[in-house]
């Protein structure tokens, strides 16, 4: 398609891929904050073949600056704003309503369509179930799953694997009171799409949805202590995260859009800090987790313990 597609219709598809990048990239940013939550909340690990099965509810605070981004003309080729004023903003994935419209031309046909609007939601909250089993050496593994769920206008999909291992066991002071220590690698398949007015470019494309999926590596260090009935533990870590990006819709250039648009794929390290507790009774625990970052997400746990 590339090699048959003019001139004018390429700029206009650079033309999209620089607005949906802007869309997307605070999602991308998101799914590493998104994904790793929630997956260990004590350094001591379960009893051997203990299991705990746990369901969790999960809240992602956007802050205003990750709703919205400045596109200039200047980041254009064919299209224009408005009436060609110089710059104009314009909401991200989890932005809302937009005033701004953006006109072009394709072999002699003028077009427009309204900027994507985001979900507009300054929290994300959706549930997962985990769960998670004891294994010899003081070594805990977990899985977890989201099958696909349209929360707040996004269609949400998680899968994942954590694996946990006590490093207190090693030292000389470790009885249940005392501070103990781990290290924990999770491993997350987040995807989440975002479905907008169609925005048709006539005899080129139409599209209506962009797909954001992350492929998340966590690696930690927990912390945790336990007073009776109530635990405190911390942890910091860093989530690699690659993004993948692919449009939906129709048209001959569809194929071209998504393999240009593969080209903005990416690769990102971020850090991140957890707090939270713990409160136990007899057969099952309630969870809090807060972690901070470029966002600040938190998560809310009941487990059973079998």
């Amino acid at each position: 398609m590339s090699g048959q597609l003019p001139q004018e219709g390429q700029d206009i598809v650079n033309d999209l891929l620089h607005i949906a990048d802007g869309f997307a990239t605070p999602a991308s940013e998101s799914t590493a904050y998104q994904g790793t939550a929630g997956w260990f909340t004590s350094a001591r690990a379960l009893d051997e073949w203990k299991v705990d099965v746990s369901v969790h509810g999960n809240g992602l605070f956007v802050p205003p600056s990750k709703k919205e981004f400045t596109i200039n003309k200047t980041a254009l080729t064919n299209l224009t704003i408005n009436d060609n004023v110089n710059s104009a903003v314009i909401p991200t994935a989890f932005g809302g309503d937009s005033e701004v419209v953006f006109n072009g031309a394709f072999q002699g046909n003028e077009f427009s369509f309204p900027a994507i609007e985001g979900v507009d939601q300054g929290v994300l909250i959706y549930p997962f179930a985990q769960v998670s089993v004891g294994l010899p050496f003081n070594t805990e593994i977990g899985v977890r799953l989201l099958p696909e769920l349209e929360v707040d206008g996004a269609q949400f999909s998680t899968y994942g694997i954590g694996l946990k291992h006590n490093l207190s066991q090693y030292f000389r002071f470790n009885d249940e009171e005392d501070l103990q220590l781990a290290a924990i690698l999770s491993y997350n398949i987040f995807d989440v799409k975002y479905g907008f007015e169609q925005i048709s470019v006539p005899d080129l494309v139409n599209l209506n949805l962009i797909d954001v999926s992350a492929n998340v590596l966590m690696a930690e260090f927990m912390a945790s202590k336990k007073y009776e009935s109530f635990e405190i533990f911390g942890a910091l870590g860093v989530a690699q995260s690659d993004f993948e990006y692919e449009f939906d819709g129709s048209g001959a250039a569809l194929p071209f859009v998504n393999s240009q648009l593969a080209t903005l794929n990416d690769n990102k390290a971020q850090f991140k800090g957890d707090i939270g507790f713990n409160l136990y009774f007899n057969k099952f625990k309630i969870s809090t987790m807060a972690t901070a970052g470029k966002f600040v997400n938190v998560n809310l746990g009941l487990h059973f313990i079998l």
